[in-house]
């Protein structure tokens, strides 16, 4: 589990960054800069290493500039509102990519389950996507507090459900293709005739 976690916060380095410090100081253009510079040090540091990125490493960090940028250029509230659909499309259109959960599960669970570990990564998509569509509807309706209710609290309230639901189907997955091998009796010993 420790390594999965690591993958997701080196994919999601700059996001994370952004996140925190937007957060915590209340600045976006001192968020996108450090956001900015952060991703520009780990792709050094990758280099350096001879380390290779993931493709959501990149969708990370152009998130981050693309979006960021937009928001220092535009200064539009209604961007500003929209812009958490914009990231959760972006990542929803790419994990339709075929198989990429793999990376992000223990290997004992891709080799165990892959037709499930595919299936999830679809509804992880479909998850993103609809989402992203709510953050627009709840835009649209011009009302910040359901905003910011749907964004802080719903948003996040269904990806840890998504979380725990993958968790058990994987978990009683796994069980149920160990229960087959487990009962089969064991081959009886070739013995040659007198």
């Amino acid at each position: 589990m420790k390594a999965v976690f690591a993958k997701l916060g080196s994919d999601f380095f700059s996001t994370i960054i952004f996140v925190v410090l937007y957060f915590s100081t209340g600045n976006v253009a001192l968020a996108t800069i450090v956001a900015v510079l952060g991703a520009a040090a780990q792709f050094a540091y990758a280099r350096i290493k001879g380390l290779r990125l993931d493709v959501m490493a990149y969708a990370s960090v152009a998130m981050v500039v693309v979006l960021g940028g937009a928001t220092l250029l535009t200064d539009d509230p209604f961007f500003m509102l929209i812009k958490p659909s914009i990231g959760h499309i972006a990542v929803g259109v790419l994990m339709l990519r075929r198989d990429w959960m793999a990376r992000y599960v223990t290997p004992r669970i891709a080799s165990a389950i892959p037709d499930y570990v595919r299936i999830a990564g679809y509804l992880w998509a479909a998850l993103m996507l609809l989402l992203g569509a709510g953050v627009i509807a709840a835009a649209l309706t011009g009302d910040i507090k359901l905003w910011t209710f749907y964004v802080m609290v719903i948003a996040p309230a269904f990806k840890v459900a998504a979380v725990a639901a993958q968790y058990l189907v994987f978990r009683m997955a796994i069980r149920s293709r160990q229960r087959p091998a487990d009962a089969q009796p064991a081959a009886e010993p070739i013995t040659a005739e007198p």
